[in-house]
């Protein structure tokens, strides 16, 4: 075998690595929704996401922080340059601070499926600051028509006059969870990070997490919590949350936007709605309107159309620049 056609090997495996990453986030963060929703009945909801982020990265960092394998016995710990770790912590704030706190606050007025549907908004954030990046990749026309059908489904819900609409304040906070996750997920790609994708992962959370903790308490959240009152089903979302939202999700997450285009990781906002109105009706005894059902159909043919736009703009560039004959 040529030098070449193991290059492309790897190339392959990686990118199939990366797709089932991302189809791993799209259930698994549609999943969190619910998971939320349960948890903040019981506690603080910045507390809680504070916690949770801190407890699965500092898990993270146990399993993926030690050089040579535990077999080899104690050995040395691996640490990120400073650039590293403050690209990292930066990251962190964006992504968990400022995307998934407002989320957390959202979720205590808005049913976890409809919060899920309002950060499908991700994909026209991250397109919208893309264009300011040097070198980014564009959605091209029927991406952007994915764009506008997806944001269709968000504007059925935040019409006032729709059944079951989102409120404004609720919405407004929603939003701005979805713009923050897409400066974060955009800095991801661009930011001096470590190679080890765990030991990323679980800087930003710790950081992030820690973020969370200090807000949550500068707003008066620790009087708010009562350990008496944090029943079996706290406990059952929290661990939940912890290592399935926060140490599987998140690092499918981080190692999907390494090694994919950063317009086609964001689709995983498309269908974590699906998932999440899907076990609201199941877990929570949420019902699906026929206002959330139309937004969901809308959102879904969004990411039909945001993931096939890219391919489709290249293929048509190509066919134009290919020479005739």
């Amino acid at each position: 075998m040529s030098v070449g056609a193991a290059r492309d090997g790897d190339s392959s495996r990686t990118s199939l690595r990366a797709w089932a990453a991302l189809a791993a986030v799209y259930v698994l963060w549609g999943s969190t929704y619910t998971g939320i929703q349960v948890a903040i009945r019981y506690s603080p909801p910045l507390l809680m996401a504070g916690s949770r982020y801190v407890l699965a990265g500092i898990l993270l960092y146990l399993v993926a922080g030690h050089e040579g394998g535990w077999r080899h016995g104690i050995g040395r710990w691996q640490m990120p340059t400073r650039r590293e770790a403050i690209s990292a912590g930066v990251v962190g704030l964006f992504l968990l601070l400022g995307g998934n706190g407002l989320v957390s606050l959202g979720e205590l007025k808005v049913h976890s499926g409809l919060a899920a549907l309002m950060i499908a908004t991700v994909p026209l954030w991250m397109a919208l600051i893309a264009l300011t990046l040097k070198g980014a990749r564009r959605p091209g026309a029927v991406g952007w028509l994915g764009v506008l059908v997806g944001l269709g489904g968000v504007a059925v819900l935040v019409d006032p006059r729709s059944a079951g609409h989102i409120s404004l304040l609720p919405a407004v906070g929603l939003l701005a969870a979805a713009v923050f996750w897409s400066i974060g997920s955009l800095s991801g790609q661009r930011a001096p990070l470590a190679r080890n994708v765990l030991l990323v992962s679980s800087v930003e959370m710790m950081v992030g997490g820690l973020g969370l903790l200090l807000v949550g308490l500068l707003t008066g959240e620790g009087s708010q919590l009562h350990w008496a009152h944090l029943g079996t089903p706290f406990f059952l979302a929290y661990a939940w949350l912890i290592t399935g939202g926060s140490i599987a999700g998140y690092t499918c997450y981080t190692y999907a936007l390494k090694y994919l285009p950063a317009g086609t990781v964001a689709t995983y906002a498309y269908v974590n709605p699906i998932v999440a109105l899907g076990l609201g009706w199941l877990i929570l005894g949420q019902g699906l309107t026929p206002t959330a059902g139309l937004a969901a159909l809308l959102i879904t043919a969004g990411v039909v159309l945001m993931v096939s736009g890219p391919a489709l703009a290249n293929r048509r560039a190509r066919l134009v620049h290919s020479p005739p004959g």
